[in-house]
């Protein structure tokens, strides 16, 4: 039984997201803000695209026709047709793939609500985040807490207005009034 053009479109788009997974993979040893900073450029600039095409065929505004798969595969080091089958995740994509269908279904929150990164900008940011807090635990919690503590806190009480209680030391009363606090961002056009 052969697969519709649908189905071909959808393999080669898991297969390319694939391919950029493997590269993350064996780019990113010691992730630090450098080596994050610009990946999905040398991902397309190896597979001899432009970023923005790179984005649209992430985006799913683009497919990846018949040339195009070709040019990922020698690329890549593929064999010819690679990129036309399924391919299961393999390893630790494997037990990604679980971990994330698992925490999914596990919150069944709206795309809108979900505490994952949503975008490469957020990816981005929670990178760094992690980043730094792995090479300074202490330090980062403190810093990433008092932070948020600015930004997030109530303006001061007006005069004659009780002042709020102060969180506890260990940061989660900190986290719960950061988590009340917190207004939603716009969502991009």
């Amino acid at each position: 039984m052969q697969s519709g053009p649908r189905d071909v479109a959808q393999i080669r788009l898991d297969n390319a997201l694939a391919l950029f997974d493997e590269f993350v993979r064996n780019t990113i040893k010691d992730p630090d803000a450098a080596t994050l900073r610009g990946l999905e450029g040398r991902f397309a600039e190896r597979l001899q695209i432009q970023p923005s095409y790179w984005s649209q065929i992430k985006s799913r505004s683009r497919q990846i026709g018949e040339r195009l798969a070709r040019q990922f595969e020698q690329q890549c080091r593929k064999p010819v047709g690679w990129m036309d089958q399924h391919h299961p995740p393999s390893g630790a994509a494997a037990a990604a793939a679980t971990h994330a269908a698992a925490h999914a279904a596990a919150t069944a929150a709206p795309a809108g609500d979900s505490p994952l990164p949503q975008d490469d900008d957020e990816r981005f940011i929670v990178g760094l985040v992690l980043t730094y807090y792995r090479r300074h635990p202490q330090r980062a919690r403190t810093r990433l807490l008092d932070l948020l503590g600015e930004v997030l806190m109530p303006a001061a009480p007006a005069a004659g207005a009780k002042a709020p209680a102060k969180p506890a030391d260990d940061g989660r009363g900190l986290w719960a009034s950061a988590q009340r606090d917190v207004a939603p961002l716009k969502r991009k056009r």
